[in-house]
């Protein structure tokens, strides 16, 4: 038990704090969860500790790794700037290599495009840079006929990205994520700059891609794509991966910054992305059984889709991203909703049931409240 839960919550919103506290009871790190509508905080809640090393406690500024959560402010700026029908080699010549010439930007961003790691794979240890690895993919060939099959690029989809928004914007592709980001009043998001985040803890017995069993060839593959990220706590408490600013997952940010972001989203009075853009970006583009993991998908440009296994809980249409060991982020759009679930203790995908019990106790307290028309 990791202490009480602190913050607030508006009335009629006592089960999302009932259902917190519950959560943070049973963790040894700590976490928060952040709701907003229209601008204006419904949930505000945070507790336990930013690191059960020193006994730190998490407080209401605490900031922590979203790991690929980062990937969906990434999809936004992305949608900003991106053309998705235009072939990737019109904004980056070199990609065209190794039969890449007719690889679209919206199946790079579906995680349709075959790249799901790089080969040659990068010497043991090195830092995850966007710039270096893009090149790397640019010389190879895809392991499949991009389009053909859709399959969770964990880090290339952060190279890919930021080598296009580079190419698009002539920018640093973390600055550019940051200022969409902060077109957001109240909303930030720290990439090569972050200040110290809450220290990770692995639960005992974590592990990835927990849908894929007993098949010794792909689990090499997810092997390839992780470069043994996920495997220590050293690396992804480094200053050298959270100050990486990597698309894929080193977004350094808070839960009230991140939901603030994600409510905006549905506002098209507020939203920092054009009416149209977005739209686009949140059809699906891509669903199925992952080729590689087997775990059931569906992609926007960017964005993670409401899906059969109810990563965004019960409300029917939703669109945001998940992040490794247990962070959610995203929106039901139709109620206005924005949310964010941030934590430091990472839990195996198949036992944790943290976020769908916060977003379950959120969606009891909105039946029956008005539907925001705007």
């Amino acid at each position: 038990m990791s202490g009480d839960p602190r913050g607030t919550v508006a009335p009629g919103f006592g089960a999302v704090a009932d259902a917190f506290a519950a959560v943070l009871a049973d963790t040894r790190g700590g976490a928060a969860f952040s709701v907003v509508r229209g601008g204006v905080p419904l949930v505000e809640l945070h507790g336990g500790l930013a690191d059960p090393d020193t006994g730190r406690p998490w407080d209401a500024d605490t900031v922590a790794v979203l790991f690929s959560g980062t990937k969906g402010l990434a999809a936004a700026a992305a949608a900003d700037v991106l053309d998705p029908d235009l072939p990737v080699a019109r904004y980056w010549p070199e990609f065209a290599a190794a039969g890449k010439d007719t690889v679209t930007v919206a199946q790079v961003l579906a995680h349709t495009a075959g790249l799901p790691y790089l080969d040659p794979d990068p010497a043991p240890g090195s830092p995850v840079d966007d710039r270096a690895s893009a090149a790397v993919l640019a010389r190879q060939a895809p392991l499949w006929e991009p389009g053909s099959r859709v399959a969770y690029h964990a880090l290339t989809w952060g190279h890919l990205v930021a080598e296009l928004l580079v190419r698009a914007t002539g920018r640093d592709p973390r600055r550019v994520v940051e200022d969409v980001v902060a077109r957001v009043p109240g909303a930030r998001v720290h990439l090569g700059s972050a200040p110290l985040p809450a220290r990770i803890v692995r639960a005992p017995g974590y592990r990835i891609s927990t849908f894929l069993q007993d098949d010794p060839g792909r689990r090499r593959i997810v092997e390839r794509m992780y470069r043994a990220l996920l495997d220590d706590t050293d690396t992804v408490n480094s200053p050298a991966w959270y100050r990486s600013g990597a698309l894929a997952g080193a977004g350094v940010a808070g839960a009230p910054a991140v939901a603030r972001f994600y409510a905006a989203l549905a506002d098209p009075a507020r939203s920092p992305v054009a009416a149209a853009a977005l739209e686009r970006a949140t059809r699906p583009h891509a669903a199925g059984l992952d080729a590689i993991n087997d775990r059931p998908l569906r992609f926007g440009l960017g964005f993670e889709l409401a899906d059969p296994i109810g990563t965004y809980g019960p409300e029917p249409v939703a669109f945001g991203h998940s992040g490794a060991g247990g962070g959610r982020h995203g929106t039901w759009p139709e109620r206005g909703i924005g949310f964010s679930f941030v934590t430091n203790e990472m839990r195996a995908e198949d036992v944790d049931d943290r976020a769908s019990t916060l977003l379950g106790a959120l969606h009891a307290c909105l039946a029956g409240t008005r539907v925001p028309s705007w």
